[in-house]
């Protein structure tokens, strides 16, 4: 393969990867057509392809010409169904793939199709079906059956389906593992299907290919059905409709809920420790997701997400966990996994050890969504729900002046600047619910009283008179990027000159460009975060500077790779996406800037101008 999508000592620059998705499992494939990430029959399960963190013995499904060829790719129109274009110098070829779902809903096991079709000439082409050890948790064994190639996991079991795609052959790969692999020739009107029906602790059933196929068509449907129902008229609609997209199969349809990345330990800067586990559904981005997904009318997701999210918050209230597992439990440890890791960085994990941290910006991020529920969906909550709401607004009173590990999830505890003003915006959303009749307004003059403490707490410690802006920690000249949320929560109106002031020096002392790094200091540990950019562009529209934020706009949706797609960050120097792939929060900040851009009346092109007129915060209450 030719061109700057290229493997290099076996791996692929992470904006070379496309995802697909049923809603249970999650696959990504490389722009050489290489599937180097599979975790089913859930996201967060042990991947049956792991190529991605070690292209030896992690494992992949390899199909391609067996001839020097270079590729084109594209998602089908608004489908999750990935289309990647093989050109050699004896004709075309284009593979299909996707993860399919079923025609009554969630499908009954994990079906990865994918269908070869030449349009010109004719081309050799070679595929390869090799299974890593799931993070050596089972030596994969490949066997056939009735004429048909099986493959073993532990308890996973996969049939593999062939239709014009030569004779498979079984046997030990170069790694010592066992794979299925064979040849042929696609031609002009010659059928060719490549499939994987994947079970876990049962029996599996192998489909023909003509099942396959129709599965196929009708997944595309479904997704373009299911996009239909987006509303969005705005500033690039393209990439709003992919990042909705990208969002619907990082949702867990099973429990609604909603995973920061379908991926593990894909670094932050190459040859870096800072390798994380994602594959779990944060309550900060929860409740981006609410946000997100109410904007676009996508209220039935909306209800869903909030739904799991309420359910796993009932069973540690009045405690909050960082994050819960997909089933809406609190996951376990985080154990090291012996990979050679994304070019060389180590270490891989299994699992985010973050679980344990205090961080008191979470109940901020819980309350707002549930107000925005309740605000904007009519959502009426249930009595039980409205208790465990009312615990949690007396654990924020109780622990708001404590120190935390913050947004940013540091080792240090401190008194950061975010998490004070997302207890404020708790309590604020809090005194707003018992306001409606939604929770009981007994301990409403509490809420009250401590919320103004917090505020004139931020005040008097959290504020520089060098820097003039809210700092990253009390006592700190340090600027954080995360305080641009400010504006969002309400703490800060549109008007109050701090706010403008904060976003002038975040901006002189972290940004480079389009492109924003997360706090004072970061700049020389990683990349810059993309969600920060979207967070001073959801700013900039609610302080008046319109302009200024479409060019911001322009400058970071430009680093989105071929497909769409954004990771957590984006390294300027060498022009790569870095950080799990795709990342929940850039594309729930991406929607969210993109509808404040829209809601100030702007489109691609327009340099904007007055201050915008919807750009209200998510409560008020500011100064």
């Amino acid at each position: 393969m030719s061109g700057s999508l290229a493997r290099t000592d076996g791996f692929v620059p992470i904006g070379g990867y496309g995802m697909i998705g049923d809603g249970k499992a999650a696959a990504l494939v490389a722009a050489d057509g290489a599937v180097d990430w599979l975790a089913a029959p859930g996201m967060d399960s042990p991947p049956l392809f792991a190529a991605i963190l070690d292209p030896e013995a992690g494992g992949q499904f390899t199909l391609a010409p067996a001839v020097p060829y270079r590729t084109e790719r594209r998602y089908l129109p608004d489908a999750n169904v990935l289309e990647t274009t093989f050109v050699t110098d004896t004709g075309r070829v284009q593979v299909t793939d996707a993860l399919n779902r079923s025609q009554i809903g969630l499908p009954a096991w994990t079906e990865l199709a994918r269908e070869v079709r030449a349009t010109l000439g004719e081309v050799p082409m070679r595929w390869r079906v090799a299974p890593g050890t799931r993070f050596h948790r089972a030596r994969p064994w490949a066997w056939q059956q009735q004429e048909v190639p099986l493959l073993r996991a532990g308890d996973l079991m996969a049939a593999l389906v062939t239709e014009g795609t030569g004779e498979p052959s079984a046997g030990l790969g170069q790694t010592g593992l066992s794979e299925v692999s064979g040849q042929f020739t696609a031609r002009p009107g010659a059928a060719a299907l490549l499939a994987l029906a994947i079970t876990e602790g049962g029996p599996v059933i192998a489909p023909s290919a003509d099942q396959v196929r129709g599965r196929l068509r009708a997944t595309e449907a479904a997704w373009r059905r299911w996009t239909g129902s987006i509303s969005y008229h705005g500033p690039g609609p393209d990439l709003v409709r992919r990042s909705a997209l990208v969002l619907k199969m990082l949702a867990y349809a099973p429990t609604g809920a909603l995973l920061a990345a379908a991926t593990t330990s894909l670094p932050e800067v190459i040859g870096g420790k800072r390798n994380f586990d994602y594959r779990y559904g944060w309550i900060r981005d929860t409740g981006f997701a609410l946000e997100a997904l109410i904007r676009l009318g996508l209220h039935e997701e909306a209800h869903a997400t909030l739904s799991w999210l309420l359910g796993a918050v009932r069973e540690t209230a009045p405690d909050l966990k960082t994050f819960y597992g997909l089933d809406g439990q609190v996951p376990a440890g985080m154990d090291e996994v012996d990979l050679r890791g994304y070019r060389g960085s180590r270490p891989v994990f299994d699992g985010n050890k973050a679980i344990g941290q205090p961080q008191w910006g979470a109940f901020g991020d819980l309350l707002t969504a549930v107000w925005l529920a309740a605000e904007r969906t009519v959502t009426v909550l249930d009595p039980r729900t409205a208790r465990t709401l009312e615990l949690l607004a007396s654990r924020v009173c109780d622990v708001w002046a404590q120190p935390d590990s913050g947004i940013w999830e540091l080792e240090d505890k401190r008194h950061y600047t975010i998490s004070k003003i997302a207890c404020w915006a708790a309590l604020d959303r809090m005194i707003r619910l018992a306001g409606c009749g939604q929770v009981s307004a007994r301990d409403a003059e509490r809420w009250k009283a401590e919320r103004e403490a917090i505020r004139a707490w931020i005040d008097r410690h959290c504020w520089s008179q060098a820097k003039r802006s809210y700092t990253f920690y009390a006592g700190s000249d340090k600027l954080d990027a995360s305080v641009l949320l400010g504006g969002r929560t309400g703490f800060c109106a549109g008007d109050d000159p701090r706010f403008n002031q904060t976003i002038d020096a975040i901006r002189a002392e972290l940004a480079d460009g389009p492109l924003v790094y997360r706090y004072t200091g970061s700049r020389e540990e990683e990349n810059a975060f993309l969600a920060c950019s979207f967070w001073l562009i959801d700013a900039l529209v609610r302080v008046g500077r319109t302009g200024e934020a479409m060019h911001v706009w322009k400058g970071v949706t430009s680093h989105a790779n071929d497909l769409g797609l954004l990771s957590e960050e984006f390294d300027p120097g060498s022009g790569e996406l870095r950080g799990n792939m795709p990342q929940a929060l850039s594309h729930l900040t991406l929607v969210v800037a993109a509808c404040q851009l829209r809601d100030a009346g702007l489109r691609d092109g327009e340099p904007g101008g007055a201050k915008a007129s919807g750009a209200e915060s998510l409560g008020g209450g500011g100064r």
